[in-house]
Order: structure tokens, then C-alpha cells, then sequence
């Protein structure tokens, strides 16, 4: 096929405070299921498709593996990836492709095994005992190139392979992280330590000083903020240190990795985090990858790459989201947690951030009241794509999730000169509430709620599009001669193929509470209209 007949380039725009990803030259939300790490495989998901169109995925989150595209060295084998990309392209799906080489959740497992097993060529990080760890070290040129030239191949077999451009964007390693120590302690990792600070470095900390993220600037500016010396004459010594050495160290191979890929197909490129328990320390999680704290690092190590990303499986999901985007981030989730709080939480990212897209790890494993809310979510995104891509990033979009802490207390988001007042009911769910409670009074320890959590655009003057589960909302104004604020019509009901609205059913009564307020019932998605008007 000629160059001329190949699709336009995936490619990412800047619309406002966010950013989307352009796919056949119109803005492409990312309703996603990442596959199980083993799961990339024909034979293995032949059977499973199905299940992933039922769930509503408009694209799948899948490994290239190191190890079965390059078995042997400079000998490349694309089966694998042609059949996941053939596969997905077939049931209507696209792909965004995860590089599985130097490092997967800070090992070295996916590298192949003429890497593995010659340590001499291809070193291993050391630990303070001089150990050899499963990971290898990158302060090794002869690795840092072996993986760039493989992934280079990559781009390049997608370039002449993947003429629709199914693939639409990559994902360079894959929670990259020292583990269970904090930095490597090789004896080219403790020259490079002992070596001047890079200056590349300290120019980006000298260039953005105001904008530094907060830990990083503190720690450069209590060491004095210099402008030269060692790591620890810069940054003073200690773990926080070793990590912010690291992270250097990770960047810079990144980036040969990522511009080696870059020069053979330009697909947008990122790299995601493994995300920190509250009160871990440097080497107790998988440390230097590309967090918030250590946004300013990457930035500057590895421009190669147009975003950071999280993988978020703690509770405290809007706060981790905010983290990455109030470090210069778009938002993307290529991991969630396949739990029911997935299908508010996809809303979430998308009504506060503008993201780009959600997914869910494990998807092909998804199962019961979490499959079925998850695609009743997918729906509602599906439903709201084009709306959701005209907001983005214009201040007229909001995400509502219970707070992390106080979920029950009064719950308040200003959006077009009114303060909505969110309540979230997480009953029990239906299917579960039937003999719950045993014959000593108990409730099972698996016994879950449903979530709650709603997507919200206003979309004209006292006019908004409510989607989501288990929130009821009242509104008022915020300005000081309060009016009081009626609702003039409420309509439930959804967008056709053409995005039209399309009623169910006009609401009143005691669906609204008398006209006094907009609820979405637990347990199903809903799309409701509403116009307000104001009264004294």
C-alpha cells in the first residue's frame, strides 16, 4: 500500500486547558479496557470479544512483549502484534499499543532471554550489597540501545502494517521503578551519582523555578538552589535524593527509547506510574518513575514523550487525578481498578479533566455488577462524545464523585455562575440485598454498594446535561441577593448516532422532588436534561 493510502496520524491538540487526541482527523475519547498482562494473545481472546463489545470499548489498552517480537537478536517476528492489531481493527475497536521492554512494573521479566541471560553485556541494577537485581540498569548504553533499536523496529512495522492506523498511540516501558531499593548501585550508577549534576537538568530547575513542583523545589532550594555540584550538593543527601537520581537516569533512557520509536512513526507517546501508599518512602514502591512529585524530572529528561500517565488503583481517585494535572499533564488512566467505582470514575475523569481517555486493567476479566455498570458508563460516554469533546477544557464541564473524606457531608461545585449541591446514595445493590443479613444478624464481609458519580456540561445559559448514577442535585446561585433557582423543564432521555436529543420522558413530580431537584437513581446510567430559571 503507498504512503498515500494510509490514514492521517493519530496526533494530540490543545483545546482550551485540555487535550485531545485526534484520531481521522475528529477528537477520539477513549472508552478503554487494558487486557491482562498475558492476555494479548489470539487464542487466548478468541471467545472473548464479545464480551469486550458488549462492555461498550471502543479501543483496548495491549502489550507489544520485547521477548516474542524480538526472540533473537535483530531477528524480528510481528505476528503478536498484526494479530491484536487485525483483531481489534475487526471488532470495531482501536488500539493503544504498550511497549513491554526494558521494564514492567519495574522488572526486567519481558525482556528477551538473550538479554536476560548475558548480565556481562547487559548489567543489572546492584543493591547496597552489590547484589544483582531483575532489573536492568540504565546506566548501560548497550541495554538503553538494544531497546531503542527494538522499539524503533516497532514504529517502524506499524508505519507500513497498520495503514488505518488502528494503533493511536503508545505507551514507551511500563511502570518503570526501583524496587525494593531506591537507586541503583552499580559501579556506573555510583560514578554517574558522584558525577556533577547534568546541566540540562539544573537549567529546566533555573527556567521554571516558579513552577517547580512544590517537593522538588523545596528540597533543591533548602540544599541552597545551586546551580552546580554533585546530586547531593544540589539536593542534599538522603532517599528523596537517590529517587530524584534515578529519575533522571530512567528519563534519559526513555527518551532514546522514545525518539529512536518517534523518528519511524511520530504516534502520540507516554509513559505511565505506579502510584505511591500513603506514608511509603523512596524503595518501598516502585521509585524515579514518572510521578507527580517528579514531573519536572521526566519533563526535562525525556521530551520525547507528550505525557505522564497514572495508574490508578487507590480510592482516592479524584485526588491522584488532580495530581497529574496540576503537574502539566493531560489526563489519561491506562489502569483503573475493575471494581463498580470504574464507572463513575471513567465519568469523573472525563466531566473534571477533560480526559483523554479511561480504562480498566484486567478488562477481559471483568465480571457481574462491575461489567454491567461499567458498560452502562461506556453507553453514557458513547452517548455524550461529542458533547464531551466541545467542552473540554472550556470551564463548562464538572465530575462528581463522593469526597474521599466526609462523603456524606454536603457536597458543593460552582459551574456557569450557579453552585450545584451534590448528595450521593450508594444503596446496596439490588441483586444483593436479598438475604443479606444472616441468622446472627451479620452481613457478609463481600457485600459491596453501588457507586455514584455523575458527568455534568452546561451546555447554555441555565441549561446542562446531567449523566451518572445515585446523585441528586439541587442548585442555587452564588451571589450575594440570592435568587432562588426553579427547575423549568427536566427531561431524561439520550443522544441518537446523529447526536440529537432524543426524550424518554419528561420528569416531574416526585421525580423531582416537586421541582426541586434533579436525581439520577442508583444502580443504572442515566442521561437527564434539565433548564433552571430563577425566581425571588
Amino acid at each position: 500500500m503507498t504512503a498515500d493510502a494510509h490514514a492521517p496520524l493519530p496526533r494530540l491538540e490543545p483545546h482550551g486547558t485540555a487535550t485531545r487526541l485526534i484520531v481521522d482527523e475528529a477528537p477520539f475519547l477513549i472508552r478503554g479496557g487494558e487486557l491482562g498482562n498475558s492476555a494479548a494473545h489470539r487464542a487466548y481472546l478468541e471467545g472473548r470479544w464479545a464480551k469486550l463489545e458488549r462492555l461498550g470499548l471502543n479501543a483496548i489498552v495491549a502489550p507489544a512483549y520485547w521477548e516474542l517480537v524480538e526472540p533473537q537478536e535483530g531477528r524480528f517476528d510481528w505476528t503478536s502484534v498484526d494479530e491484536l492489531i487485525e483483531d481489534a481493527a475487526a471488532h470495531g475497536m482501536r488500539v493503544v499499543l504498550l511497549w513491554f521492554g526494558s521494564w514492567k512494573n519495574s522488572m526486567s521479566c519481558y525482556a528477551p532471554a538473550w538479554v536476560k541471560t548475558d548480565m556481562s553485556r547487559f548489567p543489572r541494577t546492584r543493591d547496597a550489597h552489590g547484589r544483582a537485581q531483575e532489573i536492568l540498569s540504565p546506566f548501560s548504553e548497550e541495554n538503553r540501545d538494544a531497546d531503542a533499536r527494538a522499539f524503533a523496529a516497532l514504529m517502524a512495522h506499524l508505519r507500513e502494517h497498520d495503514p488505518r492506523r488502528t494503533v493511536v498511540m503508545v505507551q514507551v516501558e511500563n511502570e518503570i521503578g526501583m524496587i525494593p531499593e531506591a537507586r541503583d548501585h552499580s559501579t556506573a550508577a555510583d560514578a554517574a551519582f558522584a558525577d556533577p549534576v547534568p546541566v540540562e537538568l539544573l537549567a529546566h530547575l533555573q527556567a521554571h523555578r516558579e513552577r517547580l513542583q512544590p517537593s522538588l523545589r523545596a528540597r533543591w532550594e533548602a540544599a541552597g538552589a545551586r546551580t552546580e555540584g554533585t546530586w547531593t550538593d544540589v539536593f542534599g543527601a538522603g532517599p528523596a535524593t537517590d529517587e530524584l537520581f534515578m529519575a533522571w537516569a530512567f528519563a534519559r533512557y526513555v527518551e532514546a527509547v522514545a525518539a529512536a520509536g518517534r523518528a519511524e512513526l511520530a504516534l502520540p507517546m507516554y509513559t505511565n506510574a505506579a502510584l505511591i501508599r500513603p506514608g511509603y518512602e523512596p524503595g518501598q514502591y516502585p521509585s524515579a518513575g514518572p510521578l507527580p512529585h517528579l514531573a519536572d524530572i521526566w519533563r526535562a529528561g525525556a521530551p520525547s514523550l507528550d505525557f505522564l500517565a497514572p495508574d490508578i488503583y487507590f480510592p482516592e481517585f479524584a485526588e491522584w487525578a488532580a495530581r497529574y494535572v496540576d503537574s502539566g499533564n493531560p489526563l489519561f488512566v491506562p489502569e483503573a481498578l475493575r471494581s463498580v467505582e470504574a464507572s463513575v470514575n471513567a465519568l469523573y475523569a472525563f466531566g473534571a479533566h477533560g480526559a483523554i481517555g479511561f480504562s480498566v486493567f484486567g478488562v477481559e476479566s471483568i465480571e457481574d455488577r462491575a461489567a454491567e455498570l461499567l458498560a452502562g458508563s461506556y453507553d453514557v460516554l458513547r452517548q455524550l462524545a461529542p458533547l464531551i469533546a466541545e467542552h473540554a477544557g472550556q470551564g463548562t464541564m464538572a465530575g462528581l464523585l463522593p469526597p474521599t473524606e466526609h462523603p456524606r457531608a454536603p457536597h458543593r461545585v460552582r459551574l456557569g455562575g450557579l453552585v450545584l449541591n451534590a448528595t450521593y446514595e450508594r444503596t446496596i445493590a439490588p441483586s444483593l440485598a436479598d438475604g443479606v443479613i444472616n441468622e446472627a444478624g451479620d452481613r457478609p464481609a463481600d457485600l459491596t454498594r453501588l457507586p455514584a458519580g455523575a458527568i455534568v456540561i452546561r451546555t447554555g445559559n441555565d441549561e446542562f446535561v446531567v449523566a451518572g448514577t445515585g446523585v441528586t442535585l439541587t442548585f442555587e446561585t452564588d451571589a450575594a441577593d440570592a435568587e432562588s433557582v426553579g427547575i423549568l423543564r427536566c427531561e431524561e432521555g439520550g443522544f441518537d448516532e446523529q447526536g440529537a436529543w432524543r426524550t424518554r420522558r419528561p420528569l416531574n413530580g416526585d421525580e423531582t422532588h416537586q421541582g426541586r431537584h434533579l436525581r439520577l437513581v442508583p444502580g443504572a446510567f442515566t442521561i437527564q436534561r434539565i433548564s433552571l430559571y430563577r425566581y425571588r
